[in-house]
């Protein structure tokens, strides 16, 4: 494809060359047409356009004649080269949004996804009082998205966080910075636990639950980028992480104190019976909004 008599062998030669922003949009988008939706190539123009020379969308209209310099054209060219390749815009531009809030990424974290923002949604709703003084422990925290969403939102609560990966603590940490709230980050591997640092109103995870035999439904991008440890689960055991959560839980929770799970679409019935089975009552099933089985909320009433 030519953009202007600009091949993509030639299109790097930079100093012999000058990109508008519209010709850039075309070649931008011709190079991703055959691996991803047109919608979502435009969106990832988009943000990129933001992220790279400040361009809102009604900048890219105004000033589509406006020519990229050298260096943020590099920029965008290696942003390409990486979608090309499947890796995910958030990893690229190392953030993203999560519940109206921004977020720091990297190869550490796993990308949040919506359906956890509707997790988020229902443990807010399920709290009567935002201004009560409670406590939460989110457990395998990775960015941190759970937890600070929560404590932006329960300024009183006292919120403590887990994870195994101290390089994710480490982004999560920076993410509570970024949003000025305080969480209280552990590194915890919360398999090995044999109890919890205290009794919490609320204890919500949403740990790795995506089975080895499923792998072939993940996308590329997901499976070549994002880390495997948050992901996936043997086929043997996939439940292991909700059984040794439940049981802390059941331990570890105050009274009329309750549970919140993300959990895998096709485990539904499985999990409910696991946490019944550990004496909890009041068991709801909740669905995404794509229709699919996806969050847990309990208690031992």
């Amino acid at each position: 494809m030519e953009t202007q008599g600009i091949s993509p062998v030639t299109f790097g030669c930079l100093k012999m060359y000058k990109m508008t922003v519209k010709n850039y949009k075309k070649h931008f988008l011709s190079n991703l047409e055959d691996l991803y939706p047109n919608t979502e190539a435009l969106s990832f123009f988009y943000l990129l356009a933001e992220e790279i020379i400040g361009f809102s969308r009604v900048d890219l209209v105004l000033d589509a004649d406006s020519i990229i310099e050298e260096i943020p054209l590099k920029k965008w060219n290696q942003a390409l080269s990486q979608l090309k390749a499947h890796k995910p815009l958030q990893y690229i531009i190392g953030s993203t949004e999560f519940y109206g809030l921004p977020f720091k990424l990297n190869e550490h974290t796993l990308i949040p996804r919506p359906e956890t923002e509707e997790l988020v949604a229902w443990i807010l709703e399920s709290i009567e009082d935002p201004l009560k003084n409670i406590s939460i422990l989110d457990i395998g925290t990775g960015s941190g998205c759970i937890a600070i969403s929560l404590a932006k939102n329960l300024p009183n609560a006292h919120i403590t966080a887990y994870d195994i990966s101290k390089e994710a603590l480490q982004t999560a940490t920076s993410n509570a910075s970024l949003n000025k709230v305080s969480v209280s980050f552990e590194q915890v591997d919360i398999l090995e636990a044999t109890a919890l640092s205290q009794k919490f109103d609320i204890i919500v995870s949403n740990p790795p639950y995506v089975r080895d035999l499923e792998k072939k439904e993940i996308q590329k991008n997901v499976l070549d980028y994002e880390p495997h440890t948050a992901l996936f689960v043997s086929d043997n055991n996939p439940l292991l992480f909700y059984d040794k959560i439940t049981a802390l839980a059941k331990e570890h929770l105050k009274a009329e104190g309750l549970l919140f799970f993300e959990i895998n679409q096709y485990l539904g019935k499985e999990t409910v019976a696991l946490v019944e089975n550990h004496g909890f009552q009041h068991i709801l099933l909740k669905q995404d909004m794509f229709k699919a089985d996806r969050m847990l909320k309990t208690n031992l009433g």
